[in-house]
């Protein structure tokens, strides 16, 4: 066998495989026998078929597959032993070949297509200090939130006159029409200027309106109506509505119940101990936000300071032939700059986790899941009676091998020690800022959100 590669440009090559009769004949000769042993044809004994019989019946495709996985090993084994920086898959030369004659060749060349990534170096020294900021939350940020979380909490009361964002529940009807359902009207989807009909209304009340020209859309008047959207415009004139009854939300009070709730219980015992706890919850929250602009100005950094260059066209016509169906190339030319950024800081991250002789085990993988599982559990995954449950819960979420669970948090991790890696050896410049100004600077740098990653290149 013979392997020769043959660079065309700094980031493409040819991989030129040569196979002889010596190099497969062996491997076709001893599938053919185990064949033969096992065969079972009419006419012949169980294990005596004649291996003539058998080269005749089944050699063609033996000796396609022995090739093929021939080729597929020299193919792996030359990149992995000469260390080549190989991007997406070598592609095989489709014409060359569909020309093989294999029932006439004895011997074979193969050629396969190599997208290359240029050599580079990570050097750290060379990447300028990166801001990473400490954001203050306010009282005006401490009540907003109090606030977000007494609605979030409210406890629906009966009132007996009616206000702007109450929900009105009755009769409703159109004699004309012979219509008449029970259903609840939802006075913040009435119209500002109809508003007044509904507002200061009591029980046994009754309210006269056009249905056409009451609610702010189609879709309020067949939720009213439970009428289908495309229905409604069939509607018309006047309906009444009989009030039965009258609810109202109303924000939680800030008492023991709510802090138990909102907190857990016995997290807090007053209104000051609460209201600490919210300031350092909101901090927290804000401290995640910070570290997620911080990995993102990093590996802006890391791609602004390490220069590789990646074969386009050839990445490009990978993805359209692996992916042959799910992507246009039209998709592939608008969704190629962030595949292109993703594969670089890809080739990073390796390089640094290879330097470092990173490894991530698998009770750290089992850490991590359990601590995502506790998340979605909210409050109840920090009681300790619920760790037998989460390892039970993260263990059969790992095993899931349709969903490829594993490899995807084996991902994650590695991902985030790779990162604790960079950092410890980033300067970083600490500034302590307050949300406001902390806003505008996500905004400015794109917004502080994980990033949608539904149907995009990254996944192939």
């Amino acid at each position: 066998m013979e392997v020769l590669l043959e660079k065309s440009s700094p980031t493409t090559a040819s991989l030129k495989v040569k196979l002889t009769q010596e190099d497969y004949k062996p491997k076709v000769d001893k599938t053919i026998k185990d064949y033969a042993k096992k065969a079972n044809l009419k006419g012949f004994r169980p294990g005596k078929v004649p291996m003539h019989v058998i080269t005749r019946m089944y050699g063609k495709s033996i000796l396609v597959d022995e090739v093929n996985h021939m080729l597929s090993h020299a193919v792996s084994d030359y990149i992995r032993d000469n260390k080549i920086q190989v991007v997406g898959d070598p592609l095989p030369n489709r014409e060359q070949a569909d020309a093989i004659d294999w029932d006439k060749q004895s011997d074979f060349e193969f050629v396969y297509d190599l997208g290359v990534a240029t050599d580079f170096e990570v050097d750290f020294s060379e990447i300028p200090a990166i801001p990473h900021y400490t954001i203050t939350a306010d009282e005006k940020e401490q009540e907003a939130s109090i606030a977000n979380l007494r609605e979030r909490f409210a406890e629906s009361i009966n009132p007996e006159v009616s206000e702007a964002g109450d929900m009105l529940y009755g009769e409703l009807k159109q004699e004309s029409s012979e219509f008449t359902t029970n259903t609840a009207i939802p006075t913040k989807r009435v119209q500002e200027s109809q508003q007044a009909q509904f507002v200061g209304v009591k029980k046994g009340d009754e309210i006269v309106f056009d249905i056409q020209n009451t609610f702010e859309d189609e879709a309020a008047i067949a939720h009213v109506t439970g009428k289908k959207k495309e229905d409604v415009s069939e509607l018309t004139g006047d309906f009444t509505f009989k009030v039965e009854d009258i609810t109202r939300s109303a924000p939680a009070e800030l008492n023991q119940e709510f802090f138990d709730k909102v907190l857990g219980p016995g997290k807090v015992e007053s209104e000051e101990e609460f209201r600490k706890e919210v300031l350092s919850i909101i901090e927290e929250n804000y401290a995640r936000e910070s570290e997620t602009l911080l990995r993102r100005d990093i590996e802006k950094a890391l791609l602004d300071s390490i220069k590789i260059d990646l074969p386009a066209d050839f990445l490009k016509n990978w993805l359209e032939r692996t992916n042959e169906g799910k992507f246009t190339r039209e998709q592939i030319e608008e969704q190629f700059d962030d595949f292109e950024r993703s594969l670089k800081l890809s080739l990073i991250k390796n390089r640094v986790a290879e330097t470092a002789e990173l490894k991530v085990e698998y009770p750290e993988i089992m850490a991590y899941t359990k601590q995502m599982m506790r998340g979605q559990f909210g409050m109840y995954g920090n009681d300790d009676s619920m760790d037998e449950v989460i390892e039970r819960v993260a263990a059969g979420y790992l095993a899931d091998r349709e969903k490829d669970n594993f490899s995807t948090m084996h991902n994650q991790v590695f991902d985030l020690k790779v990162l604790d890696l960079i950092r410890e050896q980033i300067a970083t410049e600490e500034k302590t800022i307050d949300v406001a100004e902390f806003e505008k600077i996500a905004k400015a740098s794109g917004g502080v959100l994980e990033e949608d990653e539904e149907n995009t290149l990254e996944e192939a």
